[in-house]
């Protein structure tokens, strides 16, 4: 590494700029890496690369109108204005054959309390969903909070077996055989929770498979909700990415039922804008009925109608900027896993990489991956860890790369620290004859 306040003529043609240091894909930031001596943040999911884009747009004049409609009690959904430019907004960015209707819209304070309201509207007291696993572990609570409803996992394995073409895939088998076994513990199942793109594997779901998962809660007459909160946060073109409403169609559009929100493609988690797009009128006005604790301000509506009828700046200015600097973060993560010679996931989508630190632990157990995770809290970077997801193979780690440079290059090194470290003790021979040596790390 060079030390800090170093200088290196460079061969700008085969270098890239990100955040300000010049680096090669693949290889070790070059520059300065600022000191920071709090936690470097690598767990939660938040695009921290665009907020000057962001704070610029939202500070122009056409963001700041006050008129008393904003400021008195709206209607509960959303005001029309709002829901009218979101409808054409999921019309255009999800590709959907016939143009979306704004009273199939609903908009709430974030994909949090979607989750919650759909929950509390789908579900009695003690039934459940089916979602695949590993899965943004947050969900658990959102579906309990209200309406006392329970996840059954759908659990996916890395290892690529049968008819599977790469790890963690969910298949329409796998759905039946949880569904069965909840069936015969006494569960009952109401419906499929999917994430596309998902969190945390990045994994993006063809059309065919959507359809065939579609088909298997037509069947079982389930409910479908599906996250999209990141269908815009796909940075490689060769991903390929659909969303749901884009399917000529749906096996059951009255059960189905699709969730977006701003908090990941234009980093605004701290905004609480989210939005549900359901054909079905009852599902839509129950839903709508618990708005009243999760409504938005009407200053906030009124930008967000703002924002989202921009397509100049988001086409021409937010999103190649965004995904540029999504691929430039992330090519520099993966060349770091790369030259520690650790396995990894991912699609091109979304802010993380699924990380391999299996062969890290003595024992494959979840005790040994919190010590792991703990490790790197003492050495101040935060992870996250694969129990948090419902992984049922312990040593997998979630890594969040969508941060300025500074911090990823300085978390990276804490990581690397962490790692060499424990290879270090793994290699040394034991201090003392009458020690057991410390068990080798098995490999992937």
């Amino acid at each position: 590494m060079m030390g800090r306040g170093q200088a290196l003529v460079l061969d700008k043609a085969r270098w890239k700029v990100f955040g300000g240091f010049w680096f090669s894909e693949g290889a070790l930031f070059l520059g300065c890496c600022v000191e920071v001596r709090g936690i470097i943040n690598l767990g939660t999911s938040e695009n921290k690369l665009c907020f000057d884009l962001l704070s610029r747009r939202l500070s122009q004049s056409d963001m700041l109108r006050v008129e008393p409609s904003l400021l008195q009690y709206p209607d509960w959904r959303g005001h029309p204005f709002l829901r009218e430019e979101v409808a054409r907004f999921l019309s255009f960015y999800c590709k959907s054959p016939a143009p979306l209707k704004p009273e199939n819209v609903v908009v709430l304070n974030g994909c949090a309390s979607l989750f919650s309201a759909l929950a509390t509207v789908l579900c009695e007291v003690g039934e459940a969903f089916l979602i695949p696993a590993p899965y943004y572990g947050a969900i658990t609570q959102h579906v309990y909070l209200y309406g006392n409803v329970r996840l059954v996992c759908v659990y996916l394995d890395s290892e690529v077996t049968g008819l599977d073409t790469r790890p963690f895939q969910l298949t329409v088998e796998k759905l039946e055989t949880a569904l069965q076994r909840a069936n015969s513990e006494g569960v009952k199942v109401k419906g499929l929770i999917l994430i596309n793109p998902h969190n945390p594997l990045g994994d993006i779901y063809s059309p065919g498979e959507l359809r065939d998962y579609l088909e298997f809660a037509k069947r079982h007459e389930l409910h479908v909700m599906v996250d999209e909160v990141y269908m815009l946060s796909v940075f490689e073109k060769s991903a390929a990415y659909r969303s749901v409403l884009s399917l000529e169609g749906l096996p059951d559009p009255q059960r189905t039922h699709v969730m977006w929100a701003t908090s990941k493609d234009f980093g605004m988690s701290g905004l609480r804008f989210g939005t549900l797009y359901t054909e079905n009128r009852d599902v839509a006005t129950a839903v709508a009925s618990l708005c009243r604790y999760h409504g938005l301000s009407g200053l906030v509506q009124y930008q967000m109608a703002q924002l989202l009828r921009d397509r100049d700046w988001i086409n021409q200015v937010y999103l190649p900027e965004n995904h540029a600097r999504l691929k430039a973060a992330h090519s520099y993560v993966a060349g770091e896993l790369r030259a520690l010679g650790i396995p990894f996931l991912s699609r091109g989508a979304g802010f993380f990489i699924w990380v391999d630190l299996r062969k890290f632990l003595p024992e494959a157990t979840f005790k040994e991956e919190t010590l792991l995770w703990r490790r790197f809290l003492d050495n101040k970077v935060l992870l996250s860890c694969g129990k948090t997801f419902e992984c049922k193979e312990p040593g997998w780690f979630r890594l969040v790369f969508s941060d300025k440079a500074h911090r990823l290059c300085l978390g990276m090194r804490r990581v690397r620290q962490v790692l060499e470290g424990i290879s270090q003790v793994a290699e040394e021979p034991p201090s003392c004859q009458t020690e057991e040596p410390r068990s080798r790390h098995r490999e992937t």
